[in-house]
């Protein structure tokens, strides 16, 4: 299964948490997937396996002015869409605009500039785990 079982509810999730991560951080598909508990009607491999996939579909149907997608980022810290395209130019501009930066490898430092996740209270009143660390 590619895709998860019912993905209007899945993007919501992801929308409401990547919504959490603050100005002059990010966090990574992978940490994203790490919050969300194993979907209904998924298989627990299959969606540690293909989670951060899910979470990046979501992330590509966003149409929310409200969801910073700007500041989810792959797990070696690098912008995912394509080098060089406009959608590339234009997360590296909003992410150095909030403080961010960039190596000479295009990369951002994780342990710099990750997210911690949300505090506990907020997990627990939205029934999520707290994220896998970098």
């Amino acid at each position: 299964m590619w895709n998860p079982p019912n993905p209007r509810t899945y993007n919501a999730t992801v929308w409401l948490i990547v919504k959490q991560i603050p100005a002059g951080c990010v966090s990574t598909y992978g940490q994203i997937a790490s919050m969300i508990p194993v979907p209904d009607g998924s298989d627990p491999d299959q969606y540690h396996r293909l989670g951060a996939r899910w979470v990046g579909s979501a992330m590509r149907a966003v149409r929310d002015p409200e969801v910073p997608w700007q500041r989810v980022i792959n797990s070696q810290g690098k912008i995912s869409l394509p080098a060089g395209s406009s959608g590339a130019r234009q997360q590296r501009q909003r992410l150095e605009a909030e403080g961010i930066e960039f190596d000479e490898k295009e990369r951002v430092d994780l342990k710099q500039y990750g997210w911690d996740g949300p505090d506990d209270d907020w997990l627990d009143a939205h029934d999520l785990m707290p994220p896998k660390p970098f």
